[in-house]
């Protein structure tokens, strides 16, 4: 049984000003190259180690138009790892949707661009990543605690 998630996150307010957020981030993120907005400074980190940003684009499986998010990640590698958490929502976000459709990415990391494929982590991966995701952002463990799914981990590896 999850633990409850604060009732704000699910008030239509938070929600839409997330999105607009989402929006503002990556259009700055995208104009300065990552100067602006390639820390994500929220959460239990925001002042100290605040972990990387990346823009990841998938293509929309309804709309076919490309879709971008900020998303944190982890490097491990020549790979980037990232968690479709959506904050602990009982359903998955749209981005992994998308990428579960067509795993065919594009990662920008700053003002670097690469073509990439996305996978779901399996099991064993899952838990060699999770507590360094974890230790990156600590409120990815408040986000599994309030959600029934396990929350997914992404790896895209060079295409």
């Amino acid at each position: 049984m999850p633990k409850p998630r604060p009732d704000y996150l699910d008030d239509p307010r938070t929600q839409r000003i997330t999105k607009a957020m989402t929006v503002a981030h990556v259009a700055v993120y995208q104009v300065t190259g990552g100067a602006i907005g390639r820390r994500f400074r929220a959460g239990r980190r925001y002042l100290r180690n605040a972990p990387p940003v990346c823009l990841l684009t998938t293509i929309g499986r309804k709309s076919r138009k490309p879709r971008t998010v900020p998303l944190l990640y982890l490097s491990d590698g020549e790979r980037v790892v990232v968690v479709a958490s959506q904050g602990g929502l009982p359903k998955h976000p749209a981005w992994y949707l998308n990428l579960r459709d067509n795993p065919n990415v594009l990662v920008q990391i700053q003002r670097y661009r690469r073509p990439m494929r996305a996978r779901t982590a399996d099991k064993r991966e899952r838990e060699e990543l999770w507590p360094r995701l974890v230790e990156m952002y600590p409120d990815y463990e408040d986000y599994q605690s309030w959600t029934d799914r396990e929350i997914p981990v992404v790896i895209c590896e060079p295409a």
